[in-house]
């Protein structure tokens, strides 16, 4: 009678063994295929579906010259199309956005910040900045650029797809979280 206590004791064990084990798979499956994330594994910005194709551009700096997409180097921009009169807006973004390239740290030699048109006087100019002319094919690349709430700021990846764009009044650390976890990619 004790050998078949124990005998019943152990294949109860061992059927709870697969069950916990099996049950968190079950479990993840579930939460996978019902489209739950972690908080920790979504964007703040909003992922561009399909992305912006901005390769066949051929963009002019301030300077005169071409802007290179070289996608070898892996360098991620982000790109700020602000209307022509843009004023303080503009001054406060390319703060916001100069402080954000700061926090990259030794990533920051991977993000370049591509400003369509002249940046007023008094905006942040970092060694990041590219001005570029402005380039109405450009302007039509980007998604939604003329946003009635503001100035959107957009991601491109190093290949020269746009796959990511931030509301007009965004908060400028979700642009860090996200383009962290970007540049970890690389």
């Amino acid at each position: 009678m004790n050998d078949t206590a124990t005998t019943r004791r152990n294949r109860l064990v061992l059927i709870a063994i697969f069950a916990i084990f099996f049950g968190a798979f079950a479990l993840a499956g579930m939460l996978r295929f019902s489209g739950w994330r972690p908080a920790g594994m979504k964007n703040h910005g909003e992922l561009l579906q399909p992305p912006g194709d901005l390769r066949t551009l051929s963009l002019t700096l301030a300077d005169g010259s071409t802007y290179p997409w070289n996608p070898a180097e892996r360098t991620w921009r982000i790109v700020v199309a602000p209307p022509a009169a843009c004023g303080d807006p503009c001054v406060t973004l390319s703060g916001q956005i100069d402080t954000v390239w700061q926090l990259f740290g030794r990533h920051a030699d991977h993000v370049e910040v591509l400003w369509l048109g002249e940046p007023p006087a008094a905006a942040k100019r970092g060694p990041e900045l590219r001005v570029v002319k402005d380039d109405p094919a450009l302007r039509a690349a980007l998604p939604r650029l003329n946003d009635p709430a503001g100035i959107p700021v957009y991601v491109v990846d190093p290949n020269g797809f746009v796959v990511l764009r931030y509301a007009p009044g965004f908060d400028p650390s979700h642009l860090r979280q996200d383009m962290s976890r970007l540049l970890k990619l690389k």
